[in-house]
């Protein structure tokens, strides 16, 4: 027999081989003796997530994860401003009013990045690189931007406005303590990989941050540390984001 008084929250995607968020989450619900329940919901169809919500009338919010954060867009009734800016939703929050249900959508990446990363700032870390230009490189960037520091962004192919490994002089390397990871190079099984970049120009002034987190030290990390830099992996920015989320759902607009 369905609880009608239980919560439900939930991941969409394609495919979800492995969810932290539902592990995460339900293991808080029972901790915490909270009446709800997250589920993955793998859909084939952007299309198909009308369905969903019309076969779980209990659903008070989702995340969204690959390939849909921008997909998801257009059902969207309302956006939170970084959201908008960024171009990718990884939370919606379900807002009924009576019979009427509107979504609203969030992006936590941001909250989470900006969260985790905020302790390691200095008057020196002022620019910062970002590698690779996808949806995570955007959050980062508009998180960036929102705590005062000029990113850039590096990419192995040549566009207007974008740096190319090629161009990571010695002036460049010096001018950016900040360098952010956000290609999968290096994530499990392949951690023999690494973004190409000049390693031997990092300092102890520098900090390289790695949004993966498995393993807990990629090679890039690794690299970096042999250099004297300070580094930090994305498993903090996980859990940021994931307590973002559920803070969205409950707060009250």
């Amino acid at each position: 027999m369905a609880d009608k008084n239980e919560r439900l929250y939930g991941l969409i995607g394609y495919p979800l081989t492995h969810s932290f968020s539902q592990n995460y989450f339900n293991q808080k619900f029972e901790s915490e003796n909270i009446n709800a329940r997250y589920i993955n919901f793998e859909i084939p169809d952007i299309g198909d997530l009308m369905e969903v919500v019309a076969e779980h009338p209990n659903l008070c919010g989702l995340n969204v994860t690959i390939p849909y954060k921008e997909l998801v867009i257009p059902y969207m009734d309302e956006m939170d401003d970084d959201a908008a800016k960024i171009g990718a939703v990884n939370v919606i929050k379900f807002i009924r009013k009576k019979n009427d249900l509107k979504f609203k959508g969030y992006n936590s990446d941001i909250i989470g990045f900006c969260d985790s990363i905020r302790p390691l700032l200095n008057p020196e870390r002022e620019k910062a690189l970002i590698l690779g230009t996808g949806g995570a490189a955007k959050a980062v960037y508009q998180g960036f931007i929102n705590m005062g520091i000029t990113p850039s962004y590096v990419s192995r192919t040549t566009r207007p406005g974008i740096l190319t490994y090629s161009d990571l002089t010695p002036e460049v390397m010096d001018a950016h303590k900040i360098i952010v990871n956000t290609t999968p190079l290096g994530m499990y099984p392949h951690i023999d990989k690494c973004p190409d970049i000049p390693y031997n120009l990092l300092t102890p002034k520098h900090l390289c941050y790695d949004l993966l987190y498995n393993p807990d030290i990629t090679l890039f990390m690794k690299k970096a540390a042999e250099h004297g830099a300070e580094v930090k992996n994305g498993l903090e920015m996980l859990l940021l984001q994931a307590f973002a989320s559920w803070n969205i759902w409950n707060e009250q607009d």
